[in-house]
């Protein structure tokens, strides 16, 4: 077990609680967050972005998803904490868990601030109202001696030439929808949900362009809470300018609890209980509770998240500059990649590694290196969308695999290397992955990666009428796997932000929904990934990544259909294609999209990299 742990059953057993759940969350429920909040990764060394720990005194067990499987198995072996594969047939969801092994008056203790409210919730209604609670537990403070300091960078404003709105527009759509919806009152915690309103960004998130910060905003007041010595004169200008009224981050616990008093302005409106609309998917449960019994709380995702998912037209302009440009940067780095390879093949001496210019061995993390430097010299480049993914071989079977310090595996001559990457930009968010081959490839392998080119060629070619969710379209991608018996651990697609989070909702694409998501009707305007995989433990993995911009195609008198555009221009490798596994329909597709990334991407290319993307293109072997 780890000393981690061992000292928190100490806090524990201080406190008087029986059992301590840790997720993984930042105080609004983000995706990443910043060291600061890493509570369950120092706890429990697992380092993954998706997990749950579970301590009582005599066990210790961690929940995470399918990406996470291999990754966590490693890391957690010899600890001590039993892996909890979620999704799988016979492992428990954590409140099933609890409910099963947690006794009348045990005590279930948490940090209310990192659990989201409808997550707690349905703990709390699964257990029952015998066990006790104690919701506002931070046991991580008191035995994490080194921990880093909480988040605290500069928030800036971006002007409308990235924005296409001012943020009295977005507030005045905002309001309108509050209306509709009889809401007088709106809070704010999704932390791209502010940006997006207030069209600012700043770097408490590591790969996320955004400032800690929550929102609370009313017919006529809107007030954003904001640590201090983030608010530069310039954002104390534009905020006073616009009527916005800053207040310390840490005040809008007590801001909630003061205002929501029965003898307090906010607990009345025209003598009827106020209508007070949060997501409670993304509002944390201290925040909740401040607010619980004291207004009608009407839980519904925010209006910034459906307004930020549709894509105005300066933001579709900014975006397809941005990804052509990272596709070019891409396509570079495979030629650098392929270029070592030829190099390697005509040298005497050069054993069956790649090499760099100088005879290094190429590893995994040289190759990381390699592609971020090449997307940071776009010109509008504000950083990495996250970690960029570069996995040879048996470790791109760990879906969001991280090479180490040690530089990682060295590339050989055969086989698989998979990078998934991705930038910020002043005017776009980036993400995509190929898997390039380094040399000889079984007839598996081959079959595999072109079941995948089909799903998500298929995918990103098919026409659907306007209603329609990621669950309708999901098999269109899974179909070719499904088709022989295989699937991957995950969804096929998320949204992509504009200068905001890598992941955005509402829009997904996943045969499953999992407890907070909605089944968003695709709109024109949505951006959106096409990934589908396949993940052999211990052999190798192969993903192939497109961001896809939803467009209209045409209205007929049975309905209005919409179909995808793709913003990812980076060739397929047609020497991993297996023509056995492809119809006419497929290979029309297939080479459809080569032709169209060579007539983009060519122009900014030099003459030998013109030659080879030529040649990567072609379609000699189908």
């Amino acid at each position: 077990m780890t000393g981690a742990i061992i000292r928190l059953r100490e806090a524990m057993k201080k406190e008087g609680t029986d059992w301590y759940l840790v997720p993984t969350a930042d105080y609004h429920n983000s995706e990443y967050v910043a060291p600061y909040f890493k509570c369950r990764e120092f706890l429990s060394g697992f380092t993954g972005s998706n997990g749950t720990l579970l301590v009582s005194a005599d066990e210790a067990l961690l929940w995470t998803d399918g990406r996470y499987f291999v990754q966590a198995a490693m890391q957690l072996g010899g600890t001590g904490i039993k892996l909890m594969r979620m999704g799988e047939s016979n492992v428990p969801k954590v409140k099933e868990y609890l409910k099963e092994h947690i006794s009348q008056g045990e005590t279930l203790g948490f940090d209310g601030r990192v659990c989201n409210v409808s997550y707690i919730d349905g703990i709390l209604s699964e257990i029952g109202n015998g066990v006790n609670v104690k919701y506002d537990l931070d046991l991580c403070s008191g035995i994490w001696e080194d921990r880093p300091d909480m988040p605290c960078s500069k928030a800036y404003v971006i002007g409308t030439e990235f924005t296409g709105e001012s943020y009295l527009v977005k507030i005045a759509h905002v309001r309108e929808m509050m209306a509709e919806k009889k809401c007088q009152y709106l809070f704010l915690s999704k932390l791209d949900d502010i940006m997006w309103l207030f069209n600012m960004r700043g770097e408490d998130v590591e790969y996320n362009p955004v400032v800690l910060s929550f929102a609370f905003i009313s017919k006529d007041d809107c007030y954003l809470f904001i640590q201090n010595d983030a608010v530069t004169e310039e954002f104390a200008l534009y905020a006073k300018i616009n009527n916005i009224v800053l207040m310390d981050y840490n005040e809008v616990y007590s801001f909630l609890e003061d205002n929501f008093r029965e003898d307090k302005n906010f607990n009345t409106v025209d003598s009827v209980e106020p209508n007070l609309w949060a997501d409670l998917y993304s509002v944390n449960y201290c925040a909740y509770f401040l607010l619980k019994g004291k207004t009608n709380i009407i839980n519904a995702p925010n209006p910034t998240t459906r307004l930020k998912s549709v894509k105005n037209a300066t933001e579709i302009d900014n975006m397809r500059h941005f990804f052509l440009q990272d596709s070019v940067a891409v396509c570079r780095f495979l030629y650098y990649i392929d270029k070592r390879k030829t190099a390697l093949e005509r040298s005497q001496s050069g054993g069956r590694y790649l090499k760099d210019e100088k005879s290094n061995i190429i590893s995994e993390k040289m190759a990381e290196a390699y592609i971020d430097e090449m997307r940071s010299a776009i010109p509008g480049f504000k950083g990495l969308s996250f970690h960029t993914i570069s996995a040879y071989g048996p470790n791109a079977a760990m879906m969001h695999y991280e090479a180490g310090e040690d530089g990682g595996s060295l590339l050989q001559h055969k086989g698989f290397l998979l990078v998934d990457s991705g930038g910020q930009y002043i005017g776009a968010t980036t993400d995509v992955t190929r898997t390039i081959v380094l040399g000889e490839l079984t007839d598996e392998q081959k079959r595999d990666f072109t079941l995948v080119c089909k799903g998500m060629l298929n995918l990103q070619n098919t026409v659907f009428l306007k209603g329609c969710t990621g669950r309708n379209l999901d098999i269109i991608a899974r179909g070719p796997l499904w088709s022989v018996g295989m699937d991957y651990k995950c969804g096929t697609g998320h949204g992509v932000g504009c200068f905001l989070s890598v992941h955005e909702g509402p829009q997904s694409i996943r045969w499953r929904f999992i407890q907070g998501d909605s089944e968003a009707e695709l709109e024109s305007g949505m951006t959106i990934t096409d990934e589908p995989g396949v993940y052999r433990e211990g052999q190798y993995g192969i993903r192939t990544e497109n961001t896809l911009l939803v467009i209209d195609v045409a209205t007929t008198e049975d309905g209005s259909f919409l179909g995808f555009e793709p913003l990812t221009f980076v060739p397929i490798d047609m020497r991993a294609i297996d023509p056995a596994y492809l119809d006419e329909k497929d290979v029309k597709q297939l080479m459809a999209y080569q032709y169209e990334v060579y007539e983009k991407i060519s122009p900014f290319l030099e003459e030998d990299e013109r030659a080879w993307l030529k040649k990567m293109c072609e379609g000699e072997n189908i």
